[in-house]
Order: C-alpha cells, then sequence, then structure tokens
C-alpha cells in the first residue's frame, strides 16, 4: 500500500480513509504495519459470534452526540445535523470467498455509527456505519473518527476539480512520465487553490488574497470587483479587498453565480479563476 511510503518519510502515524468500495476484507487483513484503516461499511458482515455487523449497536447506549454542517447535494439542501454515535469493538469472520491464505478467520476491528437523529420530514437521515483499525471507547475518540471520514468529501472535491468536470487532467496523453508528473503536481496546485476559495467564500478561514492571488494583483481585482458588483445589498462584496474571500466572490461572479442563489462550488469558482487570471494577464499588459 502506497499509504506506507509516508512512514518511510517521516510521518509518525497514518490512516487511510475510504468510502464503501474500500470495504473489502483483504485491504484490513493485508494492511501494512502501523497504517490505519478507516472505511465506510458497505456489507452486513457475519461476526465470528455469528451475529451480524449492522445489528450489533442496536443494544448499546450512545455514547453522546455531535453535530455537524451537512454540504449541499443534488436534491438536498445544504443543513446542520445531530448525530448520535455508538462504537464498539467488532470481531468480523474470514468471507465463505476468501481463501485461507487471504486473511485470518477473524479481524478484529472497530465500528462507530453515527446516525442523523430528527432529519427534517421527506429527508434520508445521514448514517454511517465506519470500520476502522483504530480502537475507540471515548465520544471523543468517536467524533475523532466521524470526523476524520466527513474529511473524504474534500479529497472528493479535489479529485472532481482535477478530473473531467475540471482540469480533464485524465484526457491528457502524454507517454513520459515526468513531463506527466510535473503537469499533475501543477494541477494539483491549482486544484488545491480552487478549494481555498470555495472553503473561505464565507469569510470564515480569514485567508489572505495572496494564498491564491499575488498581492501586486489586488488593485486589478478591485477593479474588476467593481464592474460586477451591483446595486442591491446582496449584489456586494461584503469582505475586505485584502482578504481570500474577496477574490473568492469575485471568483464566483465570473464563474456565473448570480450572488442569490445557494452557494457557489468548486466547478463554478474553478471557472471563475480562470477567467479572473486571464483578466489579470491582460491588465498586466495595459500596465505594460
Amino acid at each position: 500500500m502506497s499509504a506506507a511510503s509516508l512512514l518511510e518519510a517521516g510521518a509518525q502515524a497514518v490512516t487511510s480513509v475510504m468510502d464503501r468500495e474500500g470495504d473489502i476484507y483483504e485491504l484490513f487483513a493485508k494492511r501494512p504495519v502501523h497504517v490505519d484503516l478507516l472505511v465506510r461499511a458497505a456489507q452486513d458482515r457475519t461476526l465470528a459470534d455469528g451475529g451480524r455487523l449492522f445489528d450489533c449497536t442496536a443494544t448499546l447506549p450512545e455514547l453522546g452526540r455531535m453535530t455537524v454542517d451537512l454540504p449541499a447535494a443534488p436534491g438536498r439542501a445544504a443543513r446542520t445535523a445531530t448525530l448520535a454515535l455508538w462504537a464498539r469493538r467488532v470481531a468480523i469472520a474470514r468471507p465463505d470467498r476468501c481463501r485461507v491464505g487471504d486473511g485470518p478467520a477473524q479481524l478484529s476491528l472497530t465500528l462507530v455509527e453515527a446516525r442523523e437523529i430528527d432529519p427534517p420530514q421527506g429527508i434520508e437521515p445521514a448514517h454511517w456505519r465506519l470500520l476502522t483499525t483504530h480502537p475507540v471507547a471515548t465520544l471523543a475518540e468517536a467524533r475523532r473518527i466521524t470526523g476524520w471520514y466527513r474529511q473524504r468529501w474534500v479529497i472528493e472535491q479535489l479529485f472532481r476539480i482535477m478530473k473531467t468536470h475540471g482540469f480533464d487532467i485524465e484526457a491528457v496523453r502524454i507517454a513520459d512520465p515526468t513531463p506527466f508528473e510535473n503537469l499533475a503536481a501543477a494541477t494539483l496546485v491549482s486544484a488545491v487553490q480552487v478549494l481555498q476559495l470555495v472553503r473561505d467564500r464565507d469569510g470564515t478561514a480569514r485567508r489572505p488574497l495572496t494564498d491564491v492571488i499575488d498581492a501586486a494583483d489586488q488593485p486589478a481585482v478591485e477593479a474588476i470587483c467593481a464592474s460586477l458588483e451591483g446595486k442591491t445589498a446582496r449584489q456586494k462584496n461584503p469582505h475586505p479587498p485584502n482578504t481570500l474571500a474577496y477574490t473568492a466572490w469575485v471568483c464566483a461572479r465570473l464563474g456565473g453565480w448570480t450572488g442569490y442563489y445557494g452557494k457557489p462550488g468548486p466547478i463554478v469558482m474553478l471557472h471563475g479563476l480562470h477567467r479572473l487570471r486571464a483578466m489579470l494577464q491582460g491588465w498586466d499588459l495595459r500596465v505594460v
């Protein structure tokens, strides 16, 4: 597993976080030493005592609850959700399809279950069953595991920006690995900058404009912003000009966001950043 190379590079600990496609018995059985796993369970596995994985928390008391912000998704508005948390140690039996050499007869893992309490009417509640090699016995530990799993969404967004709907890195046809690695690295940097804009679109991160734009370009960004603002309060950029949130507002407007409905996502922000950089190049030529 490539995650093990991070340990060799000096990382103190490595946890690989995966969605339901990572729910594979052999993946847990053959993980490298000192690499932990956190995977959303996809299968109601048989336990060593004959029970079923999805039933094993039914009689347990709650460890406690946590509140999370769930992002918008197709057909679902963003909302704040309250999750009840459970955790217990489980012994997963080796599936019948596996050969003896594919792993031990059973695996000792931890199941953390997070289920939304009182979701909006007509909305399917958030419900995550998470299998991990980390020990979990307290509410704080269950919250930490759930929080780590939720960070997977950031990674998904990053890949989305890099792939078909964004930079379309998959369409590149470069046979020589070195130029392709250089291009992929540059694309990754740009994708991270897009995510920075998205995550600070409300100004909560309080990051400076220079995270994405050169300080010398601030006057140009302000001039472009003035051309995008309207007469109503919702058509005005509410952020200070030297902040990343100010630039995010400009990119969102250039990417097609009206300022009225919803919040701009990564693809809108990407298109806006492309336009902003082209305009800044024109501004530099004008100055020269």
